[in-house]
């Protein structure tokens, strides 16, 4: 696989996988944090050709495939909180939603196997290198984990805009907690959202019917820490 954007090649070149290669053109290669790599000059034409796109902030890297984690293992932790993604097929609001979750210290992403998007180097971009830190798992049937979460302990709450969905701010998140986002068109499948011991929604109070689903993952996923008492502001 080859990375590509300064943040992405940075965090890998910090995280688990290994970096087999890495090229900067000659402004890029004189950042601090490419001391002791070793790095093959190539300018923009070259980069470009290398990764396959122009965003490539004058850097890409060679690495390893992606290390996906154990799904079960997730929830270890008694206070874990996973985000699973259903039917989130573009690379960018996968990248987006990781970004998302490494930052508020999330025990990791569940994504289902089939029709849904992969960490490639678009959404290693789109995440400025947070998945080379975050947990990301793999299933091959969300609703059949769903119910292993419920039986491992978890509470399953899914994001939906609907009138069964109950205000976000109502359920005791304590605990072992599964939030499962679905797409801004078809939102969660009926399976899915029948796994689920509830629906939360956030308040709407414009004109626009849905979030993009990185933002309602930043709303719930705050809302839900602080709910549980860390706090925003101090992390406390």
């Amino acid at each position: 696989m080859i990375i590509y954007g300064r943040n992405p090649v940075r965090e890998a070149l910090r995280g688990r996988r290994k970096v087999e290669r890495v090229w900067a053109s000659t402004g890029a290669g004189r950042e601090d944090w490419l001391t002791g790599a070793r790095v093959e000059r190539a300018e923009a034409g070259e980069l470009e050709r290398l990764c396959g796109s122009s965003e490539h902030q004058g850097v890409c890297a060679e690495t390893g495939p992606y290390p996906y984690a154990d799904a079960g293992a997730l929830l270890d932790a008694e206070d874990a909180l996973v985000l699973c993604l259903d039917q989130i097929q573009d690379p960018h609001n996968l990248g987006a939603v990781c970004r998302v979750a490494e930052s508020a210290g999330v025990a990791g992403v569940v994504l289902p196997t089939r029709r849904a998007a992969e960490v490639t180097p678009s959404a290693c971009k789109a995440s400025a290198g947070a998945v080379e830190h975050l947990a990301v798992a793999r299933v091959p049937n969300l609703a059949d984990w769903l119910a292993e979460a419920k039986e491992a302990g978890a509470w399953v709450y899914g994001a939906a805009a609907s009138p069964e969905a109950i205000p976000y701010g109502r359920p005791d998140y304590r605990g072992r907690v599964v939030l499962v986002l679905g797409s801004e068109g078809r939102g969660l499948r009926p399976r899915v959202a029948s796994s689920c011991d509830a629906l939360v929604a956030l308040p709407q109070y414009g004109h626009v019917g849905s979030l993009n689903v990185s933002t309602a993952a930043a709303a719930l996923v705050y809302g839900i820490l602080q709910l549980r008492g860390k706090g925003v502001d101090g992390g406390t």
